[in-house]
Order: C-alpha cells, then sequence, then structure tokens
C-alpha cells in the first residue's frame, strides 16, 4: 500500500495542482514565512539595541523550514489552536540556550500568523500578478488581429446585432486589468502585525522599547511590508481587501471562461482552446479544460471570500473562532486565483479564433440580425408605422420561405432606387463603433 505523505498535493484540485500558487501557499511554504516573522522580529529588536546581535543572527539561521517537522507541528497546533505555540518551543530549542529566550519576545501568537499570511498573501499575488500580465498581452494581440472580425453579438442567449470578436477580447483584457490593478493596490497595502498580548504592545516596553512605533516601523522593513496605523487583530481590513481583490479577479477570469465555453460548443465553434483536454470514454473530445478549470474557480470564490467577510465581526482584543477561520478559505482563494491565472494566461496564448465561421453564423437570423438597423434607415423613407409593418411582414416570411431578407427587400416596389440593399444587409457593415472602442480600451496599459 502506498504510503500517504503529509503535503497537500492537490489530487482533487486540478486548478491549482501545480501551479507556482500552490508551492507558494503550500505547508512548507507558510512554515517558511512563520519563521520569516519571527527571525524578523529578533532582527528589528536588535537594530533598536533591545536584542543581542547574536540573537538575531541565531534566530535567523535557525529559521528554515526543512529543519523542522511539519507533520508535528500540525498535530501539536490543535493542543493551542494555532502552529506558532508549537513552532515557537522547536524555534527556541533550535536556537540555544544563549538566544532562546529572544525569540517571539513581546509577541503574541496572532502577530505572528498574520505577518506569515501577509507574507505569503503578497508572493503569491506577484506570482498572479506576473500571469495576469501574459493574459492582458495574449488578449491584446487578440484584440487588435480581429479588430473587425465580424461576430453576432448575443443577448439572453440569442443573436442580437453584430460585433467584433476585437471588442469582445478587448472587454476580456479590461476585466483582466481591472483585476490586475486591484491586485496591486491590495498588495502593496498589506502590513505587518505586531501588537502584544492584547493589541497595546506593552510587553516590548518592557523589554526595552521607548517607542513602540519605532519598533513597529523596524518589523515592517525587515520583511517589506506596509507599517499598520494600529495593531489590527480585530480591524480585518487586510483580510477583507484580500477578499475582495481575490474574488473578484476570479469572476473577471471566470467571465472569459464563460465565454469561451459558449462560443467553443460543438455546435457554435466560432474559438476553440489550443490544447484541449481528452475523454476517459469518448477519443473523439477536445475538451475545453482550461475553461472549465476557470470557471470552477469563480464558482468557489465569492463564498470562500463570504467567509473572510464574515469574520470582520470579530469581537474583543482578539477574537475566538474568527480569526481562525480565516486561515483555510483564504488560503483556498489565493490558490484558486493562482490557478485560475495560470490557466487564463494559457488559455489566452493559445486560444484559436474561426472567424469564418463567426461570419457564417451573421446569416443564421437570414439577416434579421440587422433589423434594427433597417427599422431606423426605413422609418424616415417609409414612415415609423409603414417600417415596422414592413420588417414585421419580412421578418416571418424569411422563416416560412427560407429565403434570406435581403432578397425579399429587394423584391419590394417602395424600396427600389431609395436605399443600397447590399450595404444595409451586410452584418459586418453594422458593427457600430466596435472598432473605435477596441482602439479605446487597447490605449489602456
Amino acid at each position: 500500500m502506498t504510503s500517504v505523505g503529509f503535503d497537500d498535493t492537490g489530487l482533487l484540485a486540478p486548478g491549482w495542482a501545480g501551479s507556482p500558487a500552490a508551492s507558494a501557499t503550500g505547508d512548507a511554504a507558510f512554515l517558511q514565512a512563520l519563521l520569516d516573522a519571527e527571525a524578523a522580529l529578533t532582527r528589528a529588536q536588535s537594530a533598536l539595541d533591545l536584542a543581542p546581535s547574536g540573537a538575531a543572527a541565531a534566530v535567523t539561521e535557525a529559521a528554515d523550514a526543512t529543519r523542522f517537522d511539519l507533520r508535528s507541528l500540525a498535530e501539536r497546533a490543535r493542543a493551542g489552536g494555532n502552529p506558532v505555540i508549537p513552532l515557537v518551543a522547536d524555534l527556541t530549542k533550535a536556537v540555544g540556550e544563549e538566544y532562546g529566550p529572544y525569540v517571539h519576545r513581546g509577541a503574541t501568537s496572532q502577530d505572528i500568523m498574520d505577518t506569515a499570511t501577509m507574507l505569503v498573501a503578497v508572493r503569491t499575488l506577484d506570482l498572479v500578478l506576473a500571469d495576469l500580465v501574459r493574459t492582458e498581452r495574449a488578449l491584446a494581440r487578440l484584440a487588435a488581429d480581429h479588430r473587425d472580425t465580424a461576430m453576432p453579438g448575443r443577448t439572453l442567449t440569442q443573436h442580437a446585432v453584430p460585433t467584433t470578436f476585437g471588442l469582445k477580447a478587448a472587454g476580456w483584457r479590461s476585466l483582466t486589468l481591472d483585476a490586475r490593478d486591484r491586485i496591486k493596490a491590495v498588495r502593496d497595502s498589506l502590513p505587518i502585525q505586531l501588537g502584544g498580548a492584547a493589541g497595546t504592545l506593552a510587553a516590548f516596553t518592557v523589554y526595552g522599547a521607548r517607542d513602540t512605533q519605532v519598533l513597529t516601523a523596524a518589523y515592517a522593513h525587515e520583511l517589506g511590508l506596509r507599517e499598520p496605523l494600529l495593531p489590527w487583530h480585530t480591524l480585518r481590513t487586510p483580510i477583507a481587501d484580500l477578499a475582495g481583490c481575490l474574488a473578484f479577479t476570479a469572476g473577471a477570469l471566470g467571465k472569459v471562461a464563460a465565454d469561451v465555453l459558449a462560443l467553443g460548443r460543438t455546435e457554435v465553434a466560432e474559438v476553440a482552446e489550443g490544447s484541449g483536454g481528452g475523454s476517459s470514454a469518448m477519443p473523439h473530445k477536445a475538451n475545453p479544460v482550461r475553461s472549465t478549470l476557470i470557471a470552477a474557480a469563480a464558482r468557489r470564490a465569492p463564498q470562500l471570500a463570504a467567509t473572510l467577510y464574515g469574520s470582520l465581526a470579530a469581537e474583543d482584543e482578539r477574537p475566538a473562532g474568527a480569526w481562525h477561520a480565516e486561515w483555510e478559505p483564504l488560503r483556498d482563494l489565493l490558490r484558486l486565483v493562482g490557478g485560475a491565472a495560470r490557466d487564463a494566461a494559457e488559455l489566452a496564448e493559445g486560444l484559436r479564433v474561426h472567424a469564418d465561421v463567426m461570419r457564417e453564423h451573421l446569416g443564421l437570423t437570414h439577416g434579421l440580425i440587422v433589423s434594427e438597423r433597417l427599422s431606423a434607415e426605413l422609418a424616415p423613407l417609409l414612415g415609423r408605422a409603414r417600417a415596422k409593418a414592413l420588417l414585421t411582414d419580412l421578418a416571418e416570411r424569411t422563416y416560412t420561405e427560407g429565403r434570406p431578407l435581403a432578397e425579399l427587400l429587394a423584391e419590394e416596389p417602395e424600396l427600389k432606387d431609395l436605399v443600397d440593399l447590399d450595404e444595409l444587409t451586410d452584418p459586418a457593415r453594422y458593427t457600430g463603433s466596435a472598432g473605435v472602442l477596441t482602439d479605446r480600451a487597447l490605449e489602456r496599459r
């Protein structure tokens, strides 16, 4: 029987398994972030002469995740409700008798856990941003290449009026850039946590800190995170900000996936993933796997974010349960969005666009896709009531007689020599400002 390892390999999570975000959010990565937070705190105190330089060096050297037993830490975390408590014991022992007392000095478990969470979030968001850049660049190329590629615009699942694939791709890119901007703003705002037992930093004053704000700033500097105005043990704005930007990103990429899934159906076939996935039972299938996994992430993300928003209502100076409820859904969100961003980049870079099929589909309604234009153009010539009556009658005849609208219009005596029917009934000539809108969208950087 094969032994089961401790690490979460993502067997049931193909959306993020093997992604850069998977490594950045794994147990080993979280453990290293906890150790980084502990080591940085000792270094910050050492820089302010609140701890000897030897302590800073010793704790930093010992803070190597490979030296600690993940399984043991996880199992012992149950006793105190978080993994910091057993980790501090193991790190203190690893540092040794001389400098062990400087490990975790003045801090509380939540200081280290929150700070490590911010480190993991920043490191993961950097990876997400890299994939969003790949995605938007590929979408920009698609939008430019297909600026004037006409296709049916669909509303409430039905053909409405013509649009262009360039405008659709430009819209996808716009959402991707919106996600990028939100993630950047949140990433750059994430703070360290330092408050001590009840957010007063009292223990640090006992250990000699005359100005705890200076210590907080030094700690933030060590880790490259923001300095908070106040300890935020129960002021969970950073977590809410992460919930918001991650859920939005999942939804933004989910929109792209939803469109590709709809346009890639066998009977539509206007686009296709560059390399579809296979089926265990049907050899002919090339499933849109990338889009499917992105769509799955978009469906899960809002509920995970809801748990994080629910934890905002945290009682007292440090809460029981609200803080603890954040850890898993936040990691799941980071993983889901990290995987979705990877898949979105691959999807956009490999997407195949079938412009000929799009052009063919413009004729599925026998020319009625331009009825809006005809109504507007014919009303001044025939009068509004007559134009409406004529188009209503001809619309019915296109289906009953199986003839295109342009052919029927050409037989109407009252229209002869009044309009250019070829121009009026060509769907590709009724895309409005789609090209201009695409150009405008591509100016955004």
